[in-house]
């Protein structure tokens, strides 16, 4: 997977949350709330081709991360068969 398919959600240092490409010295997208960036940063991900969704906390580290289709999750939920 490449880099251009994913984006980290975090803190804007002045309120508010960015959508940001690993590397990236602007912001792809700003948004009031974090729900607002996550939701955002899944339309990028998805118009891209799919990817990852690397979801920040308050404190700056990641909490969570989500894959888009299609992109390959590398711990796919088992199969309930």
């Amino acid at each position: 997977m490449s880099n251009d398919n994913r984006r980290h959600v975090v803190p804007d240092t002045n309120g508010g949350w960015n959508v940001q490409k690993p590397g990236g010295s602007r912001a792809s997208a700003h948004t009031d709330t974090q729900a607002e960036a996550i939701a955002r940063a899944r339309e990028i991900v998805g118009n891209a081709g799919g990817g990852e969704v690397r979801i920040h906390g308050q404190d700056g580290k990641i909490r969570d991360s989500d894959t888009v289709a299609p992109g390959s999750d590398p711990f796919p939920p088992r199969d309930k068969r």
